[in-house]
C-alpha cells in the first residue's frame, strides 16, 4: 500500500476570476475620469476661455470695422466706442454697444468679433423721411417726428420737404419709403391745403388727397398716369380725395 498525503490527492485550485484584473479596472477608471475632465473643460470653455485669451497679445484690438453708417461719421462712432489697442477683442462688448447706441441717430448696435484682432460695429440708423424748415435752416426728421442730428448742408439727404412738423404725414412718408420707394422718390414736397387735405408735389404732377390716404389708394395713381401717357395727354393734377374715383385735371 502506498503512503499518500492528502495534498497529493487534492484537486488543483483554479485561479479566482478577479485575480490579476485590478490593473485593467483602474486603467478604465482613469480613462473615464480623464474623459469627464475633458468634457467638463469643453462645456465650461466659453466661461474660462475668453478670460485666458484676453491676456494674449495676439487678440489685442488692431482694427475696427463700421458697417451700416451712412449719416453718422465713423469718427463719431469711434469716439463713443472709446476702445484702443490695449483692449482685447475678448473683452465684453455690451458696454461698447451701449456707448454707441447713445448716439441719437443710432437705432440699434451690434458688436461682433473678427479674430484675431478686429471688432465689427454694425449699426442701424434712424431713417430720415423729411426736411422741415426751422430757425437757422432745414432740419431732418424721422417718422417719430424727432429731429435727427444730420446737417443737410454737409450730408446729402434726398427726402421730401414738409412745411411743418406733422407726425401723421411723417408716418405716411415713412410707410411710403418702405413699401413704395419709387413713388416716394418722386415726392418733392407735401403740404396741407385744408383741414384734412394734402397736396403732394411729384416730379411731373400734383396729387390732391386726404391726409389719411392709404398706400393702396396712392398706388391707383400709376395706371392712370400710364393711360394718360399712352394718350399723350398732359395732366396738371390728379385728385384722389373721393372714394373709388381718380380725377385727372388736364393742362
Amino acid at each position: 500500500m502506498s503512503d499518500s498525503s492528502p495534498e497529493a490527492t487534492r484537486p488543483a485550485e483554479s485561479p479566482s476570476p478577479d485575480a490579476g484584473s485590478n490593473e485593467p479596472i483602474l486603467s478604465k477608471r482613469y480613462k473615464l475620469a480623464l474623459a469627464g475632465i475633458v468634457l467638463l473643460l469643453g462645456v465650461t470653455s466659453r466661461f474660462w476661455g475668453p478670460l485666458l485669451m484676453r491676456r494674449m497679445d495676439y487678440f489685442r484690438v488692431r482694427r475696427v470695422e463700421i458697417v451700416g453708417a451712412r449719416y453718422v461719421a465713423p469718427s463719431d462712432i469711434l469716439t463713443r466706442l472709446h476702445v484702443d489697442t490695449s483692449a482685447s477683442v475678448w473683452d465684453p462688448t455690451s458696454a461698447l454697444a451701449a456707448r454707441v447706441a447713445s448716439h441719437p441717430e443710432i437705432q440699434h448696435v451690434a458688436v461682433h468679433r473678427k479674430l484675431p484682432g478686429t471688432l465689427v460695429v454694425e449699426v442701424t440708423e434712424r431713417v430720415p423721411v423729411a426736411l422741415i424748415s426751422a430757425p437757422g435752416g432745414m432740419r431732418v426728421y424721422d417718422e417719430r417726428g424727432v429731429a435727427l442730428p444730420i446737417d443737410p448742408a454737409k450730408v446729402d439727404v434726398d427726402v421730401p420737404v414738409l412745411a411743418e412738423r406733422n407726425v401723421v404725414l411723417l408716418r405716411l412718408l415713412s410707410r411710403m419709403k418702405r413699401t413704395m420707394p419709387g413713388f416716394y422718390a418722386r415726392v418733392s414736397e407735401v403740404r396741407r391745403v385744408g383741414r384734412d387735405e394734402i397736396l403732394l408735389d411729384l416730379d411731373k404732377v400734383n396729387v390732391r388727397a386726404m391726409q389719411d390716404v392709404s398706400l393702396d389708394r396712392l398706388a391707383e395713381i400709376a395706371p392712370v398716369e400710364e393711360d394718360l401717357a399712352r394718350k399723350q395727354l398732359r395732366v396738371a393734377e390728379i385728385d384722389i380725395r373721393y372714394r373709388d374715383q381718380v380725377i385727372a385735371r388736364l393742362q
